[in-house]
C-alpha cells in the first residue's frame, strides 16, 4: 500500500514540476538567455518537485525492477 501511495505521489509531483517547467519556458521569449533561464528555474520550488517525483517513482518501483531482473536472469539459465 505504501508503494502505491509513493508511486501516485511521485506522478503528481512530476506532473506539477513538468507543468511549471513548460510554463517557465515563456521566459525565453521575453529576452532571458538560456543560462538565466536555468538559473531561475533551479531556484523555484515547483521545479524541484519534478526531481522529487522522479525519485519517488524510482523508489516505489525498486522491488519490481529487482524482481523483473531476477526473473529474466533465471529464465536465461534454464
Amino acid at each position: 500500500m505504501f508503494r502505491i501511495l509513493l508511486y501516485i505521489l511521485g506522478i503528481i509531483f512530476t506532473s506539477i514540476g513538468l507543468f511549471f517547467m513548460i510554463i517557465y519556458l515563456n521566459l525565453l521569449t521575453t529576452g532571458y538567455s538560456f543560462f538565466d533561464f536555468v538559473k531561475f528555474i533551479s531556484r523555484r520550488v515547483e521545479v524541484w518537485l519534478f526531481f522529487v517525483g522522479i525519485i519517488c517513482i524510482a523508489l516505489s518501483l525498486e522491488r519490481w525492477i529487482k524482481n523483473e531482473l531476477l526473473l529474466r536472469h533465471h529464465s536465461k539459465l534454464e
